[in-house]
């Protein structure tokens, strides 16, 4: 006789439904674990990446702030530097006209106030470079850096009283200068002439009107 014991059985089966429902409670559980580990990953590159594209601006606005006041700096250094070339160009003009007059004063016979006329006369932007006089006659050489600033000084010249009309340029030439655009060389000629001295008529030369000398 065969005997089965079908309590036995019935014991197995829930017994099997446990551990299956508990293995695939486990299964679950750590595939959840895998995503949440991959999102705080994902999530902390996500942060970082953040930050270092923050950081990288901040440093660009810093930089783009300092290279603003560098050429803001720049360009007050440039007024500057410009105010001081053009008080240099004018302190070494002055200081060659106090040194022709100087030396004119001391080495030359032509009275005091024709070496001030020329000095009066020199317009900005030229210079004198020597000064020869013969007699009446007056050679000056010097530079310009324009025709205009040339022509401004003959002008000059003429228009005063010291000197007889015209005033000649004999020479003039343009000369390349690495300073300046232009360089022109010159000299010129001017006649001595004195305002004060009364004119010479016909009578001083003994001509009609001469005044005959007395018989004795």
């Amino acid at each position: 006789m065969i005997r089965i014991n079908l309590l036995a059985v019935e014991r197995e089966r829930p017994k099997r439904a446990r551990a299956a429902a508990t293995g695939g409670g486990a299964a679950i559980s750590a595939a959840q674990r895998v995503t949440i580990g991959a999102a705080l990953i994902l999530l902390s590159t996500v942060l970082v990446i953040g930050w270092w594209f923050w950081s990288l601006r901040m440093e660009s606005s810093r930089l783009d702030a300092d290279i603003a006041s560098a050429e803001r700096e720049t360009q007050k250094l440039r007024s500057v530097l410009t105010d001081f070339q053009k008080f240099e160009a004018r302190k070494a003009q002055l200081q060659q006209r106090v040194s022709l007059i100087e030396q004119l004063r001391h080495g030359q016979t032509a009275p005091v106030h024709v070496l001030d006329e020329i000095s009066k006369s020199l317009p900005d932007r030229l210079w004198l470079v020597t000064l020869t006089q013969h007699g009446d006659e007056f050679t000056i050489d010097g530079r310009a850096t324009s025709l205009s600033s040339l022509t401004d000084f003959v002008a000059n010249l003429e228009s005063t009283t010291w000197f007889k009309r015209p005033v000649e340029i004999l020479d003039s030439a343009v000369e390349p200068n690495p300073q300046t655009t232009e360089l022109v060389r010159f000299t010129i000629r001017a006649w001595y002439n004195n305002p004060d001295a009364a004119p010479v008529g016909p009578a001083g030369r003994g001509g009609r009107g001469a005044v005959p000398p007395a018989a004795h």
